[in-house]
């Protein structure tokens, strides 16, 4: 029976979607076809076109007129500047958030990660967003806003090479950490622990990816335009 078709449908799809792109189920380039979408998913065309325009912002999905969708192609420049990114933001943010934080925010952090329990893929795949609200927290507790939104966006654009890292509960624990250097208003150690967890992070995608045939993870040119 077809499921029912509205805005719970199309997150339904945007969740399956964006779940099997950071799991590597659909690979970069993959073209994704509206009417298969449909059909596995017994809707209209309207909530998978909805679910595609959403992963788009998160430039995890590529629009190309007259042509169709597709997951984004990333190339080594491209994933090695968002890494940069990642650390420049994220440095700026919690060296803030350490002398700004809430004991509620804290509180907040604390409840992030409850219930993790092993590295399974659809483990993973929850965690990858924990990951990125839990960083996300952390930014909004600087008090700019708009450095935590960046900061997610990052993180959505990144999702799919952090399972890569394969350490949910170790970074469970250095979040651990991260929460005790926050709650001590100390931006020095928050700067530190989080450096070592932005360290591990980017050295296991990047020795991963140096282990593979670049094709595995296309990582050419990343040009969406073409």
């Amino acid at each position: 029976m077809p499921k029912k078709i509205g805005d719970a449908t199309k997150h339904v799809i945007y969740k399956k979607i964006r779940a099997d792109i950071i799991t590597g189920r659909k690979q970069s380039g993959e073209r994704l076809s509206i009417d298969i979408l449909k059909k596995e998913f017994g809707t209209s065309v309207t909530p998978v076109r909805d679910a595609l325009q959403m992963l788009s912002q998160e430039d995890l999905v590529t629009i190309k007129p007259r042509s169709g969708y597709y997951i984004a192609l990333v190339s080594l420049k491209e994933l090695n500047d968002m890494l940069e990114l990642r650390q420049i933001l994220e440095l700026a943010a919690v060296e803030r958030a350490a002398e700004k934080i809430t004991d509620e925010q804290i509180a907040s952090l604390k409840k992030v990660h409850a219930g993790f329990t092993d590295d399974a893929d659809e483990t993973y795949s929850r965690y990858t967003e924990e990951n990125k609200n839990f960083h996300y927290l952390v930014a909004n507790a600087s008090g700019n806003h708009e450095l935590a939104r960046q900061i997610g966006h990052i993180h959505d654009r990144l999702a799919r090479f952090m399972i890569i890292v394969r350490s949910g509960r170790h970074m469970s624990d250095i979040h651990g950490h991260l929460i005790d250097r926050l709650k001590a208003h100390d931006p020095t150690g928050a700067k530190k622990t989080l450096q070592k967890e932005l360290d591990e992070a980017r050295t296991a995608i990047m020795d991963k990816i140096m282990r593979e045939e670049a094709g595995s993870w296309h990582l050419g040119t990343g040009n969406r335009s073409s």
